[in-house]
């Protein structure tokens, strides 16, 4: 399937590594010019240089002027891939104000900041893609995740309210949804879990395994795939949805 990516720019952040360097990767592959951008700028260069005809972007978002820098250096982007690291693991009871403040900080406030300054270029051409790399606890939210459940479903709602607001437009407005993929992140999630529960990695791990169907952790390039499809072409009549890459885990459709 030719998903009609060749010379349309794709900013990916927070694409030095994890899922949204999966996407980079997928999106590069399939004829994009992919913006990889993210705080490690020797990390982004490098990555850039393994990619054709990509570009490295040091930016951190969280830094006043961050993102504005960030879209200056990207030029006109026609694909924007929402992407952060998440918030520290805790649970709801403990959250406090400055807990909220800062996953709000995190997950909110900068991609809403992107959108506003790429989206009326997307409108003017009459074409567009925004993809948010999201978690499965928007769907279903994950016990000891308090933090990330909340700013991911805020950044939902926003997503989804917008998505009918310019689908008139030619552009559409995605989230894709991970479940246990085999990243650092969900490496780190282990590990605090074992920890905390007293328990090796490895039964954290399969724990986690046997609770899956398909039985195993996904793959980054599988969820890369996805996410690149969400912004190609052929799923131009895709928006407002959010997407579940998680081998089966949330057990509702």
């Amino acid at each position: 399937m030719d998903l009609g990516l060749k010379g349309k720019t794709a900013l990916v952040c927070a694409s030095t590594g994890g899922l949204g360097e999966a996407t980079a990767r997928a999106l590069a592959l399939e004829g994009a010019h992919v913006v990889v951008t993210g705080r490690r700028g020797e990390l982004a260069r490098a990555i850039a240089a393994e990619l054709p005809g990509a570009t490295a972007v040091e930016a951190d978002l969280l830094a006043p002027g961050g993102v504005e820098s960030l879209v200056s250096a990207a030029g006109e982007v026609d694909i924007l891939v929402l992407n952060g690291p998440g918030p520290r693991p805790g649970s709801a009871a403990a959250m406090s104000g400055e807990d909220l403040t800062a996953a709000v900080d995190a997950l909110v406030r900068p991609h809403i900041k992107l959108v506003s300054l790429l989206l009326p270029g997307m409108r003017a051409r009459g074409w567009g893609r925004i993809l948010a790399i999201g978690s499965s606890g928007v769907v279903a939210p994950l016990p000891n995740l308090a933090l990330s459940n909340l700013g991911r479903s805020a950044l939902a709602g926003y997503l989804k309210t917008l998505a009918a607001e310019v689908a008139a437009d030619g552009v559409t407005v995605n989230m894709l949804l991970p479940g246990r993929i085999a990243t650092d992140r969900v490496a780190q999630l282990d590990t605090v879990a074992a920890e905390r529960d007293g328990r090796s990695v490895a039964e954290v791990e399969a724990a986690s395994r046997a609770a899956i169907p398909a039985g195993r952790y996904g793959r980054p390039d599988e969820f890369g795939q996805v996410a690149a499809f969400l912004c190609a072409e052929p799923a131009s009549y895709v928006t407002g949805t959010a997407l579940r890459c998680d081998g089966g885990l949330v057990r509702t459709l």
